[in-house]
Order: C-alpha cells, then sequence, then structure tokens
C-alpha cells in the first residue's frame, strides 16, 4: 500500500512538471488596476512583448480600473490559479488598503502570489499655477495658514500619491482636501484645469504639464535625486527628511497558481527588465525597473507594510475625528 501511496505521489509530482514545463500554451492576461496611461500600465506595455515573445504566447495587456486598484486587484485575486491571469499592480491594493480599508473584498498576503519586484519611481510634488507658490515652503506655509482651504487630488484612496501628503500633513501640522483619481494622468488634469491645488504623483504624468508651463513642479519624494529628474530637489534636501515615498509597482498571480509557472514568469519579466532598450525606455518614462524573486517581493511588501501603517493609522484616526 505504502508502495502505490509513494507511486502515485511521484507521478502527480511529475504530472506538474511537464505542466509548468508545456505552459503557456495560449496568450497569458497582465491585468492593470489603473487606466491606459498610468505608470503601471506603461510600465505592463513596455515589458510585455519581450515577456511574451520568450513565453512563446502573447502577454496580453487588459485594464480593469476602478476603486484606487482594488477592483482589479480583486479581480486577479479570485481568478483561477491557472497561470493565465497575472497582475500589474501598486502600493496601495497590494500592501496599504489592508490597514486602511476595512473590508477589503481580498487579502493580497493570502489571495494573491508575488511574482516580482517590477520597477518603482518618486512622486513629484506639483502645484497650480493660480496657487501663487514657487517653492515647498511657500506651499506649506499656504496650507498651514489656510486649513481645509486647500485640496489635492491622488491616484486612489492608500496610494502613495496620497500617503505622500498625508505624511506631509503629519510632519508639518498642516492640512488639505483630499480628492482621489482613478489615474496619474487624470489626477494632475484635475490640477490643470483648476479643480485641485495640488498632487504628488507620478513623474509621467508630472513632468509634460510642468515642461509646458501648466503647472508648477517643485520636488521628489525619492531620498536622493532621481537620475532622469536631476533638476529637482528632494523633500529631504529641502528639510523635509521624513518624506521619502517611492510609488512601486508589482507584478503578482492568483494564490496557489503553480510555483513552476510562477518562477518561470518571474524570470523572463526579470530578463525584460533588464534589457537595455526596456531600461532606457523606462527612464524616458521616469522609471527604473527593479526584478527580482518572489521571496524579494514577498519580504518587500510585508517590510512596506510593518512601515506605512502608523501613518495610515494616523490618517483613518484623523479622518474619523
Amino acid at each position: 500500500m505504502k508502495k502505490i501511496t509513494l507511486a502515485l505521489f511521484c507521478l502527480a509530482l511529475l504530472a506538474g512538471a511537464a505542466g509548468a514545463q508545456t505552459w503557456p500554451t495560449k496568450p497569458v492576461k497582465l491585468v492593470v488596476p489603473y487606466a491606459p496611461g498610468s505608470s503601471p500600465d506603461v510600465l505592463a506595455r513596455l515589458v510585455n512583448e519581450k515577456t511574451g515573445k520568450a513565453l512563446g504566447h502573447p502577454l496580453i495587456i487588459e485594464n480593469r480600473p476602478g476603486a484606487g486598484g482594488n477592483t482589479g486587484t480583486d479581480y486577479v485575486a479570485k481568478a483561477a490559479p491557472d497561470g493565465y491571469t497575472f497582475l500589474m499592480s501598486t502600493n496601495g491594493p497590494l500592501v496599504y488598503n489592508t490597514v486602511l480599508i476595512e473590508k477589503l473584498p481580498y487579502d493580497p498576503f493570502r489571495d494573491l502570489a508575488p511574482v516580482t519586484l517590477a520597477g518603482w519611481q518618486p512622486n513629484v510634488c506639483a502645484v497650480s499655477n493660480n496657487l501663487k507658490v514657487d517653492t515647498v515652503a511657500q506651499w506649506i506655509d499656504a496650507m498651514r495658514k489656510n486649513p481645509g482651504k486647500f485640496n489635492f487630488s491622488s491616484t486612489g484612496v492608500g496610494s502613495m500619491s496620497h500617503l505622500s501628503i498625508e505624511i506631509l500633513k503629519l510632519k508639518t501640522s498642516s492640512y488639505a482636501v483630499h480628492l482621489p483619481y482613478s489615474s496619474s494622468p487624470q489626477a494632475i488634469t484635475a490640477i490643470v484645469q483648476g479643480d485641485v491645488h495640488f498632487a504628488c504623483v507620478p513623474p509621467v504624468a508630472v513632468m509634460p504639464q510642468a515642461k509646458a508651463g501648466r503647472i508648477k513642479a517643485l520636488a521628489v519624494t525619492s531620498p536622493e535625486r532621481f537620475e532622469t529628474l536631476k533638476e529637482l530637489p528632494t523633500m529631504k534636501e529641502l528639510g523635509y527628511p521624513e518624506i521619502q515615498a517611492m510609488a512601486w509597482m508589482a507584478v503578482m498571480a492568483p494564490a496557489k497558481t503553480p510555483a513552476d509557472i510562477i518562477n518561470r514568469m518571474s524570470r523572463e519579466l526579470v530578463i525584460a527588465l533588464r534589457d537595455r532598450d526596456t531600461r532606457d525606455k523606462l527612464a524616458g518614462a521616469y522609471m527604473e525597473p527593479v526584478g527580482g524573486t518572489p521571496e524579494d517581493l514577498s519580504k518587500f511588501m510585508k517590510e512596506e507594510l510593518e512601515r506605512w501603517s502608523p501613518v495610515i493609522r494616523h490618517y483613518s484616526s484623523a479622518e474619523v475625528k
């Protein structure tokens, strides 16, 4: 009986290995839970051709925006773990919203499996020309003197663009009203149109408008000056060392997706991310590729949760008050 059980176990292992070796047999879907033109959408489209070619089947990008990225993230969390649905999501839906939202319809640490940390970028803090400020100091002073008079846009509740302002408010004892949008282009368009006063959002949306003179870019939230944004000072060097926030994008799969498939997808994505042509195009979009193993991403997400939980809880309690 033991020999039969062992034989069946070995056959199951061999079947799983064979399945992973033949995967994929059809196009693979990469869901982006934000609108076209957003940073995760740009990153997904930059790696899809090389990754699809390596897999032998197209990598199809599918945008499912809504609820600050939660809608598309939840869709993948509930998808079949067959290796044909993956996710390119961000800080908020993958980590911060587990603290911010009491009844999140999914648990990213339970319902999703890490694949690779794909890339990151700082936020650029930009203000409306109507605000009549030219420096970060003037911007913060205006908020302090007029609590509640100004508003700011973000890419959704719990996003890094949201929390960048929340930690700024916390550390400078200032206040402004939050207006979430579904993507960074929409968040910046709101400033250009005069509906919003300022934002700290990804540079791919900010810099074209800033260079055209429609808004003012004041600083970046990276620890050091960002390679493709050398002209902008960091919040740290302007006297606000606590304002360090990198918006990151990670690829995930539904939980219980076979490990062999996840590891294969991770390897192909990392190869695409490290390709010189991809790196150059990402630099043009103000992003840096990262790459790494599923284990690296799992550790990183836990560290992010520990780091930002106090800020999120402070924001949540302040909103309740």
